[in-house]
């Protein structure tokens, strides 16, 4: 036998190739049934945790899972193309984090881009929240990303939040980069689907940055002085209490050119009314501006900043104060927030 002949059967696993499967354990056990990855893509699995309210008349699982997505080295090098493919079976809940922003390093050519891909399936009754850390594209970065999620029969629940950073800003970097692209698609299947035909889009959200465009303006002109720019997508029945928050605190921001018929009248607020107060203050202070929409089933919050921590801080009140999250997947679920 040659020295370079193996006895094991060769890997069928492709770099940066990774995938995650969440089934339930009759009666009501959900387990990880799969955890795979390759090189570049690291996944890191910590111990599952009840959740912090449950009753046992609840149809909701009895734990909720976690995986941290990494990569060697701390980033995404130049050319690394990384594909993850998650699925949740019915009433799997499953959390995705990351542990720190996910840095792009820089390329040496334009046309060089890096990659990440990421599609997950829902089933009835499933839920996800993926709240990571931004994306940090290093200057001269050239980097494209997309973020798929298939709800069977249009069931299913997400919390899912894309955020980006104009750079280090500690070296000086400011939107200093080849181009960024962000993509977001929600689409409903059968859940007997033979192909890509019978799936039926439901939501797009394109997010395209480059250096000039075609206002041969650099980007970091036309950013106006925000360093982040973010997207929250929800949607289903475990998030429609945190949906209509949204909504509401939205339609509740003073608009421009409003006027208080009150000036000089001091009236009682109610707990809620100093809550809300407290916060656009701090918005105001952080130059965080936002807005939310219903979209086809969806409520799409678009959110900037001047830093990251203004996002970071605003995001994490907005989802404390309503409270359904930490109710159903506990604090672990707001940890890159902290």
């Amino acid at each position: 036998m040659s020295s370079n002949t193996s006895p094991f059967a060769p890997s069928t696993a492709k770099p940066g190739h990774g995938s995650i499967v969440v089934a339930l354990l009759p009666p009501n056990t959900p387990v990880l049934r799969t955890v795979s990855y390759q090189y570049p893509l690291k996944l890191v699995a910590p111990d599952a945790l009840p959740p912090p309210e449950r009753d046992d008349a609840s149809t909701a699982p009895s734990l909720i899972h976690t995986v941290f997505l990494l990569t060697y080295g701390g980033g995404i090098v130049a050319g690394d193309s990384i594909h993850l493919a998650i699925h949740l079976e019915t009433k799997a809940r499953l959390i995705l984090l990351t542990q720190g922003s996910t840095k792009i390093f820089k390329t040496p050519d334009p046309a060089l881009v890096s990659q990440q891909h990421m599609h997950a399936t829902l089933t009835a009754d499933s839920a996800l929240v993926y709240l990571p850390d931004p994306v940090q594209p290093f200057a001269q970065t050239a980097f494209s990303q997309s973020q798929s999620y298939t709800l069977e029969n249009g069931e299913g629940s997400l919390c899912v939040c894309d955020w980006v950073t104009s750079g280090r800003s500690a070296r000086g970097e400011n939107w200093d980069i080849h181009e960024y692209k962000s993509r977001n698609e929600v689409w409903t299947a059968p859940s007997d689907t033979d192909g890509p035909s019978k799936k039926r889009l439901l939501l797009r959200d394109n997010l395209i940055l480059d250096s000039h465009g075609q206002t041969n303006m650099p980007l970091s002109d036309r950013m106006d002085n925000y360093s982040v720019f973010g997207t929250l997508i929800l949607r289903g029945p475990v998030f429609a209490s945190l949906s209509a928050f949204f909504i509401d605190e939205f339609e509740a921001l003073p608009r421009i050119g409003a006027r208080n018929w009150g000036d000089g009248v001091q009236l009682e607020h109610t707990p809620q009314e100093q809550r809300r107060h407290a916060r656009q203050q701090r918005e105001e202070a952080d130059g965080l501006i936002w807005s939310a929409a219903n979209v086809r089933g969806f409520v799409l919050v678009k959110f900037a900043s001047r830093g990251v921590e203004g996002s970071r801080n605003w995001l994490r009140d907005m989802i404390r104060e309503e409270g359904s999250v930490l109710r159903g997947f506990g604090e672990r679920a707001l940890l890159c927030l902290k």
